[in-house]
């Protein structure tokens, strides 16, 4: 971490997005399907966040669609592997706290009891819920600066590819504001609760490498190969045993909360599904045959 070099300034951080500047930006008139770009490749859904000129801060609208698209990737047999990335400078800097909708405040100014939490549960925790729950594989493909609930997105993911520039933020504090979008959930789970509250406590920028010494980041890339390599590990996924790898998610992430016994129950029965897809009698199949087996996601 770097407390000497993590200015708004030095990171190209707009720490006016809770401004009122910040609410007239052109892209506020854009649709949703632009400001959250969408293909699908290879059997690979591509979800990239595009708000260059606001560090792609994730507005409602985003944050709908982003949902919904992890939740369409789970259900579409064609979508086997799913990557989140963004445009620009910035991967994301956290909830754009237009109209109040952030800090639960009723349209007159005046806060609701009840209005945070609710705004809370149905917002940043539906988003990074959708992410742990998606039924695929999912890759953060992190281009730049991932702060507050846009390093939570990223690290929900799977898998964490950063480029060399990129930078995570517990931006929080700074904000005097508590931890939302599962903060306080994942990273004791990812680092041990003494980095998470250093990360939380200080509000520091980590950079790339260190969140990857930490144990945040799988691999950290040049800025110019985090595209290509992203590309490959998705596509790697998308070409393995779609079930297997879902099934294998779910227990990972159950563990976490579970006792060993628990666990293991999970681990059982988990075998037991996964021994009625098609994938995993061609993994026994080509085993036996002594061939490269072809998944199917079936």
């Amino acid at each position: 971490m770097d407390p000497l070099d993590d200015s708004p300034e030095s990171l190209d951080f707009p720490d006016s997005l809770d401004s009122p500047d910040s609410l007239d930006s052109p892209d506020s008139l854009d649709s949703p399907d632009s400001l959250v770009l969408h293909t699908t490749d290879n059997g690979v859904s591509w979800i990239t966040l595009n708000r260059p000129a606001a560090m792609n801060a994730v507005t409602w609208d985003q944050r709908e669609r982003v949902i919904s698209l992890l939740g369409a990737a789970s259900v579409d047999p064609a979508v086997r592997a799913v990557v989140i990335t963004a445009t620009g400078k910035g991967f994301c800097a956290g909830a754009d706290l237009r109209g109040g909708q952030a800090t639960g405040t009723a349209s007159g100014g005046e806060r609701v009891a009840g209005d945070v939490a609710r705004t809370i549960r149905q917002g940043a925790q539906r988003l990074i819920t959708a992410v742990l729950d998606c039924e695929k594989p999912v890759v953060a493909a992190v281009n730049g600066t991932a702060a507050g609930l846009g390093a939570h997105l990223a690290l929900a993911c799977d898998l964490v590819l950063a480029a060399e520039s990129a930078k995570f933020i517990e931006v929080f504090v700074r904000r005097g504001l508590v931890p939302d979008g599962g903060g306080a959930y994942l990273l004791p789970r990812l680092v041990g609760p003494q980095r998470a509250k250093e990360l939380m406590f200080f509000g520091d920028a980590l950079r790339a490498a260190d969140a990857e010494r930490m144990g945040l980041v799988n691999r950290v890339v040049a800025d110019a190969e985090l595209s290509a390599i992203a590309k490959e590990w998705a596509e790697r996924l998308a070409a393995g045993p779609t079930r297997a790898l879902a099934l294998t998610k779910h227990l990972v992430n159950a563990s976490l909360d579970a006792d060993r016994s628990t666990a293991l129950a999970a681990e059982a029965w988990a075998q037991e599904i996964n021994m009625t897809t098609r994938d995993a009698n061609e993994g026994v199949a080509s085993f036996v045959e002594r061939r490269t087996p072809k998944y199917r996601g079936l």
